[in-house]
């Protein structure tokens, strides 16, 4: 196998460069046709003129090739003329032309000064060199823009280009781009001849346009591009022809500034190659319609609907690439409202571009390559019916007619799109139509009503007496009733009942009505059946759902208001300032308002035996009553800890170890936060620690700021943290705030910007009288509180006066 894919990679190989080769021998072989032509000579000499031509210009021998036949018209003014001999008149190569292109302010600057083309291996040569190479697999307009974007790109910056070419009724049509999105092109696909459109411009004047001011630019002209800064320099060069240049070449760059002079004259260079290519292959590419297609026009004059006469245009590797319409009947409309005749001549792509859909193209390829007709894909259309705007289905047929395409549009009649839409409208309700006759005692049924009944429809529709059979017995009495109701006094019915399909029971709803004839006698009965099985499985799994759901509010409601209760009786609150150890402290605590679950937030402020006071404030991760039995267990560990002469440092290392072990199979991951602070009224020093948690913050002379927090890692986190102690002394009139994480965490921000909205409340709130710690909580929690918060406010008496 793998020695038959390098065969196959080799003969691959050799057929691309065997294609190279014929392709390249064409086009040198049709500029020897031309320098035959001429001259007279024979075609061994018109080689070896075309030879000496390209080493005098230091060209390619492909690009000596497209400037013979460029040379075919006199060059545009501007531009320097070849002598006879096919050399530059200054001696030095393709792009040494003179520019005299306009105003004074779009003026090229160059002069013979520009060293970009003068002799040298790599001066410039190799785009145009690489140009005329690609040249010469460009089978369409499409293609040359393509072509020319890719080998100008590294050369001129070129972030997207544009082929127009001029129409006989005045205007421009756009036939080719690159870089440039479908929605602009089409946008620009018609110019009109209106003022400031540069490319018109250029055409007239024979002249190069440079737009290198954008601010100045836009004034004067209308500028392609949505928005117009997308490309804020352009260059628009004509290319050369006899008589009135007919096709521009726009060179649109992202960057601003103007065109280096060599930047112009490799520009100039390119659309004399261009010239050559419009003039030789462009032109074979666009062959007219002949006599044959003239024909069938009267043909198709006299055709109702859409069609039209394709044939295809093929590019030099027999590909087709586009196809030409040499027909069309008058109902035949493209995207721009042309009909009919007004099509004849035109590029189908041009036309209806959305005939580049894959299966439309494809199919129209293997039409042309088998013979068997096509057939696409039913696809919806507004068009003009009598008047008005009218959504319609088509469907695409493709026949082959001779080596061209027969193209229709059949219009699916409105019977057709009636009864699609009426089995639409039962197969997405789940409902099916049931008609009895009264007199014949047959009925019908559609089909979708055999699959809502379960019904193989081999055995037919029942009869209408025996429709409640079809029931589970439970509800067949009342379908009885129902019926017999309805041919008896015509009174209609709309009746759900059950039935059992195989080994699932179905919930049906019926609704029938009496048709009654000219003597007022029952004659028929219309009906439609619904399965509405999906919808009450819905609404009894809806009911289930409610249930369950009023069953957990009550439980959890029960258990909040428990877990309410032990952390009332576990954390009783002060109700007033208290003093300790000569400090005035002051508790608030603060319940989520959302959720209904109980915080573990705590806190303790005691006075113990030595004098000392000691603070703490914790948050246990989590709510409910597994939440305050942690935390009641952290918050009376910690002050006995303390009371028995453990230190800060070592009591948190045995509180992570507590909780480590303590942890049971339905809270594995309990974690919880604490700062432990014990203060000193001897030495006036406040001596903390913290695991996990926010710093305390000190106000001190109206200035706010953070205390820098030691060493520690969150309970629960690890088996062997470290904890480090911090000492802050504290000064007469000092307040030092402990809080939890819920005063300050919002889920939109960073806990940086909560820190610094606390700070900044604090020093607008910061009163000396009892009581002012609510407002400072009010200034601060703004909105529905998602976390319980605890704030423990402690305040350094003032110095006596």
């Amino acid at each position: 196998m793998a020695a038959m894919a390098k065969v196959v990679a080799r003969q691959r190989a050799e057929m691309d460069r065997l294609r190279e080769q014929a392709a390249t021998a064409a086009v040198l072989e049709r500029a020897k046709g031309v320098l035959m032509a001429q001259t007279g000579c024979t075609p061994e000499a018109a080689g070896e003129e075309l030879l000496r031509r390209a080493k005098a210009g230091n060209r390619t021998l492909l690009e000596e090739c497209w400037i013979t036949f460029g040379a075919l018209v006199p060059p545009l003014p501007g531009i320097a003329p070849e002598s006879a001999t096919g050399e530059d008149s200054t001696g030095t190569g393709p792009g040494k032309e003179r520019d005299s292109s306009g105003p004074s302010e779009e003026r090229d600057s160059s002069g013979p000064s520009d060293e970009r083309f003068s002799a040298g291996p790599d001066d410039g040569f190799t785009a145009l060199g690489r140009l005329g190479k690609a040249l010469v697999h460009a089978a369409t307009p499409h293609d040359l823009a393509r072509c020319l974007l890719e080998e100008l790109t590294a050369d001129v910056d070129a972030d997207a280009l544009m082929l127009f070419r001029t129409l006989p009724a005045g205007g421009l049509e756009l036939i080719g781009h690159a870089g440039v999105d479908d929605t602009l092109a089409g946008q620009w696909a018609k110019v009109p001849p209106l003022k400031g459109i540069v490319p018109l411009e250029a055409l007239r004047a024979r002249e190069p346009r440079w737009l290198e001011d954008f601010a100045q630019d836009r004034k004067r002209h209308l500028l392609i591009g949505d928005p117009p800064e997308r490309w804020l320099s352009r260059g628009w060069l004509p290319v050369p022809t006899e008589g009135a240049a007919e096709v521009c070449i726009g060179i649109l760059r992202a960057r601003g500034g103007p065109f280096s002079p060599a930047e112009r004259q490799l520009l100039r260079a390119v659309a004399r190659l261009c010239a050559g290519w419009l003039l030789s292959f462009g032109a074979r590419q666009t062959p007219t319609p002949g006599a044959a297609a003239a024909a069938a026009q009267p043909v198709f004059d006299s055709l109702p609907g859409s069609a039209m006469l394709l044939t295809p245009l093929r590019g030099t590797d027999g590909v087709v690439s586009d196809y030409r319409i040499d027909a069309a009947t008058e109902d035949a409309v493209d995207v721009l409202g042309r009909t009919g005749r007004q099509l004849v001549g035109r590029r189908v792509l041009e036309c209806l571009p959305s005939m580049a859909d894959e299966a439309v193209w494809h199919g129209c390829l293997r039409t042309l390559t088998t013979g068997e007709p096509f057939e696409g894909e039913p696809f919806a259309h507004q068009a003009v019916v009598d008047g008005s705007a009218e959504l319609s289905t088509y469907t695409v047929h493709a026949a082959r007619l001779g080596d061209a395409v027969v193209l229709t549009w059949v219009r699916h009649d409105s019977s057709d799109r009636q009864e699609q839409r009426l089995a639409d409208v039962q197969r997405l309700g789940q409902l099916g139509w049931a008609n009895w006759n009264l007199v014949t005692d047959e009925g019908s049924w559609s089909s979708q009503t055999f699959l809502v009944m379960g019904r193989d429809p081999a055995l037919g529709p029942v009869r209408l007496a025996d429709l409640p059979g079809l029931a589970v017995p439970e509800d067949a009495p009342l379908l009885t009733r129902a019926v017999e109701q309805l041919v008896r006094t015509g009174s209609q019915f709309d009746l759900p009942f059950r039935i059992r399909s195989g080994n699932e029971i179905r919930h049906l709803r019926m609704v029938a009505e009496v048709v009654r004839d000219s003597e007022h006698q029952p004659v028929e009965v219309h009906g439609f059946v619904q399965d509405l099985t999906a919808q009450r499985s819905a609404e009894l799994a809806l009911v289930e759902s409610e249930r369950a759901i009023l069953t957990q509010d009550g439980v959890l409601h029960a258990e909040r208001a428990l877990a309410a209760r032990l952390q009332h009786a576990l954390l009783p609150l002060p109700t007033r300032p208290v003093t300790l150890a000569g400090l005035r402290v002051e508790v608030a605590y603060l319940p989520a308002q959302s959720g209904i679950h109980v915080g573990g937030d705590w806190f303790s402020a005691i006075e113990l035996p030595d004098g000392e006071a000691l603070f703490v404030v914790g948050d246990v991760a989590g709510h409910g009553i597994d939440a305050v039995a942690t935390m009641a267990q952290l918050r009376f560990t910690a002050k006995g800890m303390v009371i028995t002469g453990s230190s800060l440092t070592g009591a948190l290392a045995r509180l992570n170890t507590l909780l480590l072990h303590s942890r049971g199979s339905h809270d594995s991951h309990a974690t919880a936060t604490m700062v432990l602070a014990r203060y000193d009224p001897d030495e006036h020093c406040l001596v903390w620690a913290q695991a996990g948690h926010p710093p305390p913050l000190l106000v001190r002379g109206g200035e706010v700021r953070y205390l820098e927090r030691p060493v520690g890692m969150l309970l629960g986190a690890c088996a062997a943290p470290d904890f480090v102690e911090a000492r802050c002394v504290l000064e007469p009139g000092d307040r030092v705030l402990l809080y939890t994480d819920g005063l300050v965490e919002r889920p939109s921000e960073g806990l940086d910007h909560g820190l610094d909205r606390l700070a900044a409340a604090v020093a607008a709130h910061d009163s000396r009288e009892p009581g002012s710690l609510l407002p400072l909580l009010t200034a601060v929690l703004e909105g529905e509180r998602r976390d319980d918060v605890c704030v423990v406010d402690i305040r350094v008496p003032d110095a006596p006066r």
